[in-house]
This record gives C-alpha cells, sequence and structure tokens, in this order.
C-alpha cells in the first residue's frame, strides 16, 4: 500500500488546487458529500466485521 505523507506545505498546494477546480461556492457541498460518503463507508465496514464474526460463529 501506498503512504502519503503530506506536509505543511504540500496541504496549502492541494487546498488551494481544490478551491480553484471546484470554486468556492462548491466546497461546503463538497465537504458535506464527502463526510456523507465516509459515514457510509464505516457503517458497511462494521456491517461486514458483523457479518464476519457471525459467519465465524455459525462454523465452529
Amino acid at each position: 500500500m501506498i503512504a502519503f505523507d503530506l506536509g505543511g506545505p504540500e496541504m496549502i498546494i492541494l487546498l488551494v488546487l481544490v478551491l480553484v477546480l471546484f470554486g468556492g461556492s462548491q466546497l461546503p457541498k463538497l465537504a458535506k458529500n464527502l463526510g456523507k460518503a465516509q459515514k457510509e463507508f464505516k457503517e458497511g465496514l462494521a456491517e461486514g466485521q458483523k457479518e464476519a464474526s457471525k459467519g465465524s460463529e455459525s462454523d465452529d
């Protein structure tokens, strides 16, 4: 797996790039959608782990 080590200057460049690409008015929508996606992803992982633990218990 590739790990990214983002320091201060890299984060500033990334934020400026996002601002230029999406514009200031679109950033709140983008942040909201990213938050929803992250929440759904975490819920899916938790559900998958729950089902996997149920499956391993029934195999015994």
